[in-house]
């Protein structure tokens, strides 16, 4: 039976509901570029990491993804984020309390967000950085989710195995890194479904979420 070391958390749309703020924004980005915001796209960049969704939002658009373009587009979309996070961010129903129980268990703890650093610091203001051992965000990796790297590195910095982890997430791109780097997920669907997996548990909300659950989740999958 493998034991249970670490939580490994996603942030937005996970601990945070926080991929409302985004919808605003990316909505804004795409009429700024003379386009509406189609759901299928916004969809697609749920869980994405900062070149992917720059990417996917100039194809979906149709656009020529010209340089200048691209990061004239990345620095609205960064800086209206900003002022949007500004201040405290509504919670997912029982992240709060769930980050709680793990801290009081003893367990480790780090945030896994594809996020970029300087976007990330706004949601720990929220958060609480005693909550974390660690965090790991998308621009301090190669690649971001689903690429593993991410929940790799967060793993090494806490220094457990990733198959003593459970990852919480609500995306299938931020769940599928967390299995191709071996934890067990949990996974809490936010804004779109999230496709089963042997190596995922499914929960409507962290509500009630205890240490015993985690550590069932872990030798289920393990």
């Amino acid at each position: 039976m493998t034991a249970l070391a670490a939580v490994l958390w996603d942030m937005d749309g996970t601990l945070l509901d926080s991929e409302k703020l985004w919808d605003i924004a990316v909505r804004e980005l795409a009429r700024e570029l003379g386009h509406e915001m189609t759901d299928e796209i916004r969809h697609a960049l749920i869980g994405s990491a900062g070149p992917d969704a720059m990417r996917i939002i100039f194809t979906g658009l149709g656009l020529e993804p010209d340089v200048a373009e691209v990061e004239r587009a990345r620095l609205f979309l960064e800086t209206r984020v900003a002022e949007l996070m500004t201040g405290p961010i509504p919670w997912r129903p029982g992240a709060k309390d769930a980050l709680a129980m793990v801290r009081a268990a003893g367990l480790s703890s780090a945030l896994v967000t594809n996020t970029k650093r300087s976007l990330a610091e706004y949601g720990l203001d929220t958060l609480g950085r005693e909550f974390f051992d660690a965090s790991v965000c998308g621009d301090e990796v190669l690649q971001g989710k689903p690429d593993p790297a991410i929940y790799l590195r967060a793993a090494e910095l806490l220094g457990v195995d990733p198959k003593h982890c459970v990852a919480i997430e609500d995306s299938p791109t931020g769940a599928r890194a967390a299995e191709l780097a071996g934890c067990a997920v949990l996974v809490v669907p936010c804004e779109i479904p999230v496709p089963p997996s042997p190596t995922r548990v499914f929960r409507d909300t962290l509500i009630g979420l205890t240490h015993t659950d985690l550590r069932h989740i872990r030798h289920e999958i393990a």
